[in-house]
């Protein structure tokens, strides 16, 4: 060990912390408490109580003890390694949260491995005694580092679980299949595959992960970015313990199999917590599970990082700042109109207002918001609920989902009795939903007068940086684009790379097309316009369509033409 070395492991992580002002004292001394009553540590701590990031300690530690960064997604990881020496295992380099990734190029002696936490001696004298190289560390964060685990290992960790499962179900051949299924429940393999497979889903940010039964095997499909990827095919046999593993944890009758069934799972993966919205739906081939994924925190967001350009944030603030009226968010699902909500109210919670939810189900909870949960067999409709609410002095309610005649019209007395009301709507187009209120039994005039602004939004998918590529537009592609024919001009189109695991798209970002209600535009609704009138003035005053707005994200580079057709299709 050199002396340099022996210097940093001298070093306390709380102390480089508070030096490089990442922590304060008192802010080390309420994780240390913590640290002993967990035994977890120190910098795991931290992240939990949500005193700092995972990124923010690796570039304090990098800064501090003049190591360098590494980005795992940029770099080739080098798996002839894991050939070479089998000893390195998942479960040791999860154990130091570590991996290593290539032999540097100037020495053969000397092997690069990225490290959470490079003051881990330990880690570096066993990964040196295994290879028989001299460790070089480079600073990386703990979610880079588990994704990069999961890329390399995850097809084996999978397989050794099945044929674990295999082994044992052989042992089990002679009892009924019912005890069988009922023994599989808690049949260790299964139970690390269903955590596995989650795990793994977060980490290639996946919103939904669909468990398919086809008559040849069972599909696993991930959604990432909107898109469906087909990730594992299993055999039919591992379906019941599938389902049964999920059921169980999700709180559902493993028993019946012949109705769809709901459940909610909590899980935590890389120290932040997830909750899982689970589906069982009964097909021919078995049961068909759909598992959505939500951060507890991904819902609630700073408004400006939800794609807003300056004009629309300045719109967004100003119906915000409205004291009453309702906001209406619109699209279809998967397009973002929670996370808009959830955005609203937390620039909206104070604690001089009094904020009450009605959602079916509560995606995330807001500290300081008080959420009720619809439950249609005990008779809470958002209908029966509103109500209630409305005798609990409120300042601003937020309906998850207006369905129904009974529920429009009382968000639109709420509204004009002096609350500030948002909700959400399935429609298309910020004019059209004005016509579905009328559509529901709402008067033109009370719509006119309770309704402040509607948004209407769609997600696309972000070009990946690192690959994205130049050319010129077609004609064709040019008109959409409404530049000149004959004019030269540049947009990206995707290519695929490491980063973006071959996709030509990382991250999605929304598209708004919102309308606040102005004098004129309030007349118009009044005398029952229909909703091309509604449009027609809206667009008068100064409101972007949905493929105005997706034609400036092409044209700045951020998304391509294809992306943009799936979102102004109707136009």
């Amino acid at each position: 060990m050199s002396m340099i070395q022996l210097q940093r492991k001298k070093m306390r992580l709380g102390d480089l912390l508070i030096k490089s002002g990442t922590i304060t004292p008192e802010q080390l001394e309420n994780a240390l408490r913590k640290q002993r009553d967990t035994g977890k540590k120190l910098g795991e701590t931290l992240v939990e109580l949500g005193i700092t990031s995972d990124d923010s300690i690796a570039v304090a530690l990098a800064n501090q003890l003049g190591y360098n960064m590494v980005n795992l997604a940029e770099v080739e990881i080098d798996r002839k390694l894991f050939e070479m020496f089998p000893q390195l295992t998942p479960a040791m380099l999860k154990k130091y949260n570590c991996i290593p990734y290539e032999v540097a190029a100037d020495s053969a002696n000397i092997l690069h491995v990225a490290m959470a936490d490079p003051m881990d001696m330990m880690a570096m004298d066993d990964i040196g005694i295994i290879t028989n190289m001299q460790v070089e560390p480079l600073v990386s964060t703990t979610a880079d580092i588990s994704r990069a685990i999961d890329k390399i290992f995850g097809h084996k960790d999978v397989d050794s679980k099945l044929q674990s499962y295999a082994d044992e179900r052989k042992a089990k051949e002679n009892q009924n299949a019912d005890a069988e299924a009922n023994d599989d429940i808690e049949n260790s393999p299964i139970v690390q595959l269903v955590k596995t497979m989650i795990e793994a889903a977060v980490r290639q940010r996946t919103s939904d992960i669909h468990i398919e039964p086809m008559e040849s095997g069972v599909r696993i499909r991930y959604r990432i970015d909107g898109t469906l990827f087909v990730r594992h095919n299993y055999s039919p046999q591992l379906l019941p313990a599938i389902v049964a593993r999920i059921k169980i944890i999700g709180g559902m009758d493993i028993s019946e199999k012949r109705k769809p069934q709901d459940g909610r799972i909590t899980q935590v993966v890389d120290r932040q917590e997830y909750d899982i919205r689970v589906s069982v739906l009964p097909t021919v081939y078995g049961e068909k599970i759909v598992m959505r994924l939500t951060s507890k925190t991904g819902l609630t967001r700073d408004k400006a990082d939800l794609g807003f350009n300056e004009k629309e944030l300045k719109v967004f603030d100003h119906i915000l700042s409205n004291p009453h009226g309702i906001l209406l968010v619109t699209g279809p699902t998967g397009s973002g109109k929670s996370t808009t909500l959830y955005t609203a109210l937390s620039e909206l919670n104070s604690t001089e207002v009094n904020i009450i939810t009605v959602e079916d189900p509560v995606e995330a909870n807001i500290d300081g918001i008080n959420q009720v949960q619809t439950n249609n067999k005990a008779g809470l409709t958002f209908a029966s609920a509103l109500r209630s609410i409305l005798r609990q002095d409120p300042d601003i309610i937020m309906i998850g989902e207006i369905r129904d005649n009974e529920t429009a019209s009382i968000a639109v007395q709420a509204s004009i009795t002096g609350h500030m009301v948002v909700s959400t709507l399935h429609t298309n187009s910020a004019a059209s939903t004005v016509t579905r209120l009328a559509d529901m039994g709402i008067e033109p005039y009370l719509i006119a007068d309770s309704v402040v602004g509607i948004m209407a939004q769609r997600l696309v998918r972000r070009l990946c940086p690192a690959c994205k590529k130049e050319y010129e537009p077609t004609d064709e592609e040019k008109e959409l684009l409404m530049i000149r024919p004959g004019t030269p001009y540049t947009i990206f189109q995707p290519c695929g790379c490491k980063m973006c695991d071959e996709t030509g798209y990382k991250g999605r970002i929304g598209v708004y097309e919102i309308m606040e209600l102005s004098h004129e535009l309030k007349l118009v609704i009044s005398r029952g316009g229909t909703a091309d009138d509604i449009k027609k003035q809206a667009l008068l005053d100064g409101m972007s369509t949905l493929r105005m707005s997706a034609t400036r994200y092409v044209l700045n580079g951020i998304t391509s033409i294809s992306e943009m057709k799936k979102v102004s299709f109707d136009e």
